[in-house]
């Protein structure tokens, strides 16, 4: 959490950045921006929520744990003190090199100590599969420095290895390991997902994440054959969301959640729901030529993704495991600050778009909207520190 307040300052940062006489490197903060957004804020979460519920009660695989946690956090801390002032250089690239490799060590970790009554999980099922999304995500950074030296920044493959990261990030990694604690949850009160419905949904789910990448190349104007494997692959998972759900609501019961919990879970279906639409949207060439010219569309779309669907399922998560209470008027105010920025970046695109215009005062307001955010994990920060 204190990762996510230090990159959500950042953030408020490159708001104000247009309206103020700072002289920082503007590329400089957003690459530390989002390293501190997705590695510190929800590598650290899920990987922590991923021992707590999976690994087994064994003092070796905790002492190993420990170390590879603050390890990690060195290269965090590291990448923290480089990006802001170097951009990628040197040293940046030394600390990512070195996170991915811890990242990689976790992964041994947690392989090798499960918790043997875990062995027929279908939550655990989904984790491991979260997990490769997670490695093989890392192909996209080990690519950028043979494409830098061979092809330059400037080329077409520059950006797919960019996006191939945030794809199997987001969509792979991060979103499938959301579903798999959930699942977990109800494993643990007796929920028996059926094999042939479990089946559907996870190959379903695969198939959408490898397929949905196609969407992160249709910029590239490619051939219809890319459009329709991006459609199956949106179809796909909508399907998988169907099956989920329909296994889901017959089963919710079983958490005993409070109704602040209910309502965080709500939310992040809602805005899921959202998030698919969106992805049916630009497998239709007029929306990917729109999200292609208007970044504010495709930042919009990002922004929905991590500080909506991923940022508010992890709050559920840790509220629902007591890990970190997430209190209702702190939360309150974070997703103010999250829907004014959201309905600002989206409006600022589809304004470039329709030759709408943008009202005085438009980044002021979105600035000022953006420090909500940091303000909210403040507040709930302190709340789990002080004693009540």
């Amino acid at each position: 959490m204190l990762y996510f307040t230090i990159a959500a300052l950042l953030g408020v940062l490159l708001r104000f950045y247009p309206l103020s006489s700072f002289t920082f490197n503007y590329r400089f903060v957003v690459h530390a921006h989002s390293h501190i957004a997705l590695l510190g804020w929800v590598y650290v979460a899920l990987t922590t929520i991923l021992h707590y519920c999976f690994v087994k009660n064994d003092t070796t695989a905790h002492k190993r744990y420990n170390w590879i946690f603050w390890a990690t956090q060195g290269t965090l801390i590291g990448m923290m003190l480089t990006f802001p002032f170097q951009g990628y250089a040197l040293f940046s690239i030394i600390f990512s090199t070195l996170f991915l490799i811890m990242s990689y060590i976790f992964f041994h970790h947690f392989l090798k100590n499960i918790d043997p009554k875990h062995k027929d999980s279908r939550a655990l099922q989904c984790m491991k599969a979260a997990l490769w999304y997670m490695v093989i995500s890392s192909l996209g950074p080990w690519a950028l420095g043979m494409i830098m030296t061979l092809l330059g920044s400037q080329s077409i493959w520059y950006r797919i290895a960019i996006y191939f990261y945030l794809h199997f990030q987001y969509n792979g990694w991060m979103v499938l390991a959301l579903i798999g604690l959930v699942l977990f949850a109800l494993e643990q009160q007796g929920m028996a997902f059926p094999k042939k419905r479990f089946s559907r949904f996870f190959w379903s789910m695969n198939i959408g994440i490898v397929l949905t990448f196609f969407l992160s190349t249709l910029w590239t104007d490619p051939s219809p054959t890319v459009y329709v494997l991006a459609g199956i692959g949106t179809l796909a998972q909508l399907g998988a969301f169907g099956v989920l759900w329909v296994q889901f609501k017959g089963e919710a019961a079983r958490l005993l959640l409070t109704k602040w919990q209910v309502m965080l879970l709500k939310l992040v279906v809602v805005l899921f729901c959202i998030k698919l639409l969106l992805q049916l949207l630009t497998t239709l060439p007029y929306f990917v030529q729109m999200a292609t010219r208007h970044i504010d569309l495709i930042i919009g779309y990002l922004h929905l993704t991590f500080l909506g669907v991923i940022s508010i399922g992890l709050f559920f998560l840790m509220d629902y495991f007591k890990l970190f209470q997430v209190s209702r008027r702190p939360f309150q105010w974070y997703f103010l600050g999250f829907l004014t920025m959201e309905i600002l970046i989206f409006y600022r695109g589809m304004a470039g778009w329709l030759q709408w215009p943008l009202w005085d005062g438009h980044t002021e307001t979105l600035a000022v909207g953006s420090l909500l955010i940091p303000l909210s994990l403040l507040w709930m920060l302190l709340k789990n520190r002080l004693p009540s």
